[in-house]
């Protein structure tokens, strides 16, 4: 264990409690263009949804939902408390607004998930959401207890009524959720290995759950693969224009995000621009089982781009914080900026995929 770590024994003295605790529903309440989520769609386009053309597949995978690989994984011997409180400040706030942000976007599947299994009258669509839901409620669960243990849980009723819902047709909910999903299993799956070659910088218990937790994630993602690939206009046509601006958008999010914590990164043993396009490659990989194309991230006009909108981000927030007309300004030149960056990537040609036969992959990175 390195210095941020601190792990309760019997014996040990009880943690400080934290001084200044974060105001985490206030943390949850703000919305910014990278926070996570709530959607809500059209309920009544899942009836219409027919899984026929992968139902060899649907099925299999259906089956292994069913069996609830994952049923004792979210369960803890001990607790947590006292190893927020004990870390490094600077650590401790960018570390509390990771499970901020990724109990929000578990918590908002739940719910988005639990409402169409209610509102389809779809027999697949059913089954299939409130397995998901299932799954997204216990991640989310986990993560709060982690917080609560540091006296900064979250209140989730209080969490379903002060959030904004955003409509999206379903398609867009595919295409989001399916790169939400796989991205996240790429993430905690570089984490893990990361942290399994280098145990000494696990400075939270929560890091040793993510190699079953990130399956939950693929397994998720194996579903949206497969009401995609069930729907072949949703990949072919314009749609393919859509495919392109939702994978660079993913993309451009976490790595704004993952900048913006560059102390949890450097505990981690991490590069953020390193991380990211590490999960970048992983994501590319895994998507080739469904998107007909794929971004050129090793591309240098890519990156550079990239890192200009990086930039654009931070002349954004730093215009929030300057406030008056010189920050509205610098707001405004950082926004223009980042949309112009975005396009230079989005234009960049994407590369061809031939779709195989079969859909479905196994968590294998």
């Amino acid at each position: 264990m390195n210095a941020h770590t601190a792990i309760r024994t019997p014996d040990a003295a009880p943690a400080p409690a934290l001084a200044d605790k974060p105001d985490v529903h206030a943390m949850v309440q703000h919305e910014t263009v990278l926070s996570p989520r709530f959607y809500t769609t059209d309920f009544a386009a899942l009836d219409a949804i027919d899984v026929s053309p992968v139902r060899e597949e649907w099925d299999a995978m259906i089956a292994e939902m069913v069996s609830d690989p994952n049923k004792l994984h979210f369960k803890r011997e001990v607790r947590f408390e006292g190893i927020i409180e004990q870390l490094e400040p600077a650590l401790r706030a960018e570390f509390i607004d990771f499970l901020v942000s990724s109990l929000t976007s578990e918590f908002s599947g739940c719910i988005l998930y639990a409402e169409m299994a209610r509102r389809t009258k779809n027999p697949d669509m059913k089954q299939l959401f409130k397995l998901l839901a299932r799954d997204e409620s216990r991640h989310a669960g986990f993560i709060n207890e982690a917080l609560k243990d540091a006296g900064i849980g979250i209140d989730l009723g209080f969490l379903t009524k002060a959030k904004k819902y955003h409509y999206f047709k379903p398609k867009f909910i595919f295409y989001s959720v399916y790169l939400s999903e796989k991205i996240g299993y790429a993430r905690y799956i570089a984490i893990y290995r990361q942290l399994a070659a280098h145990p000494e910088l696990r400075f939270h218990p929560i890091f040793q759950w993510f190699e079953s937790w990130c399956n939950d994630e693929f397994r998720h993602g194996e579903a949206f693969a497969l009401l995609l690939r069930a729907d072949p206009k949703l990949l072919t046509g314009l749609n393919k224009l859509w495919v392109r601006f939702f994978l660079l958008a993913v993309y451009a999010t976490m790595y704004v995000r993952d900048h913006a914590r560059p102390v949890f990164h450097r505990a981690l043993g991490l590069d953020p621009t390193e991380y990211d396009y590490r999960v970048f490659t992983i994501c590319t990989q895994i998507s080739r089982q469904v998107f007909p194309l794929e971004l050129d991230t090793d591309d240098p006009r890519f990156r550079r781009s990239m890192d200009r909108l990086l930039a654009a981000s931070q002349r954004i927030e730093a215009g929030k914080r300057r406030g008056g007309i010189a920050g509205t300004l610098q707001r405004v030149g950082g926004m223009i900026g980042a949309g112009l960056h975005f396009a230079r990537m989005y234009l960049l040609r994407p590369r061809r995929n031939e779709l195989p036969a079969k859909v479905r992959l196994q968590p294998a990175w």
